[in-house]
């Protein structure tokens, strides 16, 4: 193995923080913040999140979501997606972590790939899935906001139209109240009326033909009257 990935590959005991098989360095914390500065400087040299300026056709498929980003190839085809199979291979899958790295190491070094390219392609990924998010999130945040929009205006003509409803019932009920109000002033003055006729007329007669009551409205009404009588 070459010797350039041992930063890589070198294994750190958890509880010590010692190389295993060596002795306690007192650089390591060194060479941990150089390589979160290395880290950094790679991401700083990876565009922005990309800008979505058309639809995408199917956004379940991260695979458009990239194309759209315009992400470049990979050297030699090296993309994280590719390490990504490569470390779930039924080869090394089953090894320790440390085992794993190398291995990819030792397959990157062969192919003359540079681990910071894929670390660039894996920043550009997550950039474009991050981009493609706040885009989905804007896109349902103004649906949302128009549909409550709409939803209010919708409201408000069922308001609208329930008071106007409600206006023309109430005016119905206002007309009938008027109108019986005016039918029973009538007929206590017509019972005075048919009143003021019967005695008059009962001066004259043994059986007075005048009616003094009410009517019934209907000839069924008559009738039901004549039974209870």
């Amino acid at each position: 193995m070459s010797k350039k990935w041992y930063n890589y590959f070198v294994s750190i005991d958890d509880t010590t923080g010692v190389a295993q098989g060596d002795s306690p360095d007192a650089d390591a914390p060194a060479r941990s913040a150089s390589a979160a500065q290395s880290v950094a400087e790679i991401a700083r040299t990876v565009a922005p999140e990309p800008k979505f300026t058309a639809p995408i056709a199917n956004p379940g498929s991260f695979e458009d979501i990239y194309q759209a980003a315009e992400i470049p190839p990979a050297p030699q085809g090296y993309s994280i997606l590719k390490v990504a199979e490569m470390l779930q291979s039924e080869h090394i899958r089953s090894q320790p972590a440390e085992v794993k790295k190398s291995s990819v190491l030792v397959a990157l070094d062969a192919a003359g790939v540079d681990m910071k390219d894929v670390i660039q392609d894996a920043v550009r990924r997550d950039r474009a899935l991050d981009g493609y998010e706040r885009v989905q999130q804007r896109a349902l945040d103004d649906l949302e906001a128009r549909k409550a929009k709409e939803n209010a205006e919708i409201q408000a003509d069922l308001d609208r139209m329930i008071a106007e409803q409600r206006a023309r019932m109430q005016k119905n009920n206002d007309e009938v109240t008027q109108a019986k109000e005016q039918f029973f002033g009538w007929r206590l003055k017509k019972q005075q009326e048919e009143k003021r006729i019967a005695d008059a007329v009962g001066y004259f007669v043994t059986e007075n033909p005048i009616t003094t009551g009410s009517v019934a409205s209907t000839p069924e009404a008559a009738s039901k009257t004549a039974k209870r009588s």
